[in-house]
């Protein structure tokens, strides 16, 4: 029985408009929107390419590199990959249905595929962040897991599999939870092909073993911001449990998820496609759940397994619900589409009255900010931050470098890797604040300290000058303390570099400590 043919163009029609019209708003966004502080963040790490960096593995620091090469400094082309890679999984959720479904079915895979073009934060995903590579290459490495699970043998696939995964793992190590549900797929459900996850093992081993050596030399700094300094004040908490089942719910939207649930898989695909669909995101799903009851875990954290749910739910909903879906999706995405218009194409005057102001403000008038603050500053001074969202910010427009004074948090720690705090001995530094600062933070660290306010499009912000920094207190106290709090690496792990650790003299970070 072959498909209807006036259902399958339509639906193909129904694909290639969501595919088009998608694609134009990502690029109108990424376009329009403000340089965000999470990119900025990210620029720094390819307007200074290194093996290493900070937090996360370095595959969008070498893109970010890549497209500045190519396209300069433009927002719009270093968010050229991010604005395709939702488009490309779309693709890859219609071919991988195309194939599962029996042939009278096609029309299913399009309008699946539509679906998900539909879904709010498919569209959203225009800003550049380490998930750009994650999201992308962990759906490429789903697409060839399931051709190797229903093919004779599958051999070539399942490699491919895992070396497409471990790209995955050079964009953020949680990628390693899609490796792990191929391991729970074949040995609890597939167990004719044990040696499925050994061979995507061993294809993604040399990106493991090189991340390992990074880390090894760097200070284990991935592995210290992943798996302790961000997790040392995690303990139980329903809260944090309930967000995250709102939040995948959303992300998955609840009719989607209630239709396939209810539905059946059609006949003509296999059994075991059907169970290896489910265990692909389920697994990871529940794993989520489970960290859930200790911390909170972010909407990107999930975002990478979508496409898997995308493809199950496709396969369970015939075509008349599947048009009703894309409605009620398409209904959800146009509140979060007034709202993203609001921030971008408002007037500031519009925020002056919320507790946003300034932050609207320095977001949408940024290089403003960036003037003001450069105004009397010495020609041998140097601009810093309280915090590494606005430092990032303000160093995309001044063109250089801005460091954060004083410890910082745990996270987006790069200046540990390349900021030198002894070069800034005995001269000006000048460091922006939001708030109004307290000076007697700051007058152990310099020679003579003042404040100074400054308005831009009614927002106020801050500035404290420090006259003659002085480094010496400022290892003892801030940097000594950064030691202590973030590099406190566990004894059993081999260090064969610390940059951070050698350069100020901590000797219970370095080699041979």
């Amino acid at each position: 029985m072959k498909a209807d043919s006036n259902s399958l163009a339509a639906a193909r029609r129904v694909f290639w408009l969501a595919f088009g019209l998608t694609l134009l708003l990502k690029l109108f966004l990424a376009a329009v929107f403000p340089f965000t502080g999470d990119e900025a963040f990210f620029y720094q790490w390819g307007a200074h390419p290194a093996l290493h960096y900070s937090d996360h593995p370095p595959l969008v620091g070498w893109l970010i590199a890549l497209l500045r090469a190519i396209g300069g400094d433009v927002p719009l082309v270093l968010r050229s990959v991010t604005l395709l890679v939702t488009s490309a999984i779309a693709l890859l959720v219609v071919d991988l249905l195309r194939r599962l479904l029996p042939e009278e079915r096609e029309a299913q895979a399009w309008l699946a595929g539509a679906v998900y073009l539909a879904l709010p934060w498919s569209w959203l995903f225009v800003l550049v962040t380490t998930d750009t590579p994650l999201i992308l290459f962990m759906a490429l490495s789903f697409w060839a897991y399931v051709r190797a699970d229903t093919s004779e043998r599958g051999t070539g696939w399942y490699l491919f599999s895992g070396a497409l995964l471990g790209a995955a793992f050079f964009g953020k190590y949680f990628a390693a939870l899609l490796g792990f549900a191929y391991a729970a797929h074949a040995w609890g459900w597939r167990r004719e092909r044990w040696w499925a996850p050994l061979l995507v093992f061993v294809a993604a081993l040399p990106a493991i073993a090189a991340n390992l050596y990074l880390n090894a030399t760097h200070g284990w700094s991935h592995v210290m911001f992943n798996v302790f300094n961000r997790n040392e004040a995690s303990e139980w908490s329903i809260e944090t449990f309930l967000t995250y089942v709102g939040m995948a719910l959303y992300l998955v939207t609840p009719w989607w998820l209630w239709r396939a649930a209810r539905s059946r898989v059609p006949e003509g695909v296999r059994a075991t496609t059907r169970t290896t669909l489910a265990v692909l995101w389920i697994f990871p799903f529940v794993v989520f759940a489970l960290l859930a009851t200790r911390r909170t875990i972010g909407l990107h954290w999930v975002l990478g397994f979508v496409p898997v749910f995308a493809v199950w739910a496709g396969l369970r909903n015939d075509v008349r619900p599947l048009r009703r879906l894309l409605g009620y999706t398409v209904a959800l995405s146009l509140p979060h589409l007034v709202v993203v218009l609001a921030v971008v194409l408002s007037p500031v005057s519009w925020w002056a009255t919320t507790k946003w102001a300034d932050r609207i403000v320095f977001l949408r008038d940024n290089p403003a900010v960036v003037a003001a603050l450069r105004q009397g500053l010495p020609t041998n001074g140097t601009l810093m931050a309280h915090a590494y969202n606005p430092a990032a910010m303000l160093a995309f427009r001044h063109g250089q470098y801005v460091p954060v004074f004083g410890p910082g948090r745990h996270h987006a720690r790069q200046d540990d890797q390349i900021v030198d705090f002894r070069r800034y001995d005995g001269q000006p530094v000048r460091v922006f604040q939001y708030d109004e600062p307290d000076l007697s933070v700051y007058a152990p660290y310099f020679e003579r300290v003042s404040k100074q306010a400054f308005v831009v499009d009614g927002a106020q912000f801050w500035f404290v000058d420090g006259e003659g920094f002085r480094f010496a207190p400022y290892r003892e106290n801030v940097l000594a303390a950064v030691a202590r709090d973030f590099h406190d690496i566990p004894r059993w792990l081999p260090v064969l570099g610390n940059p951070f650790c050698e350069r100020y003299g901590f000797k219970e970070c370095s080699p041979g400590r």
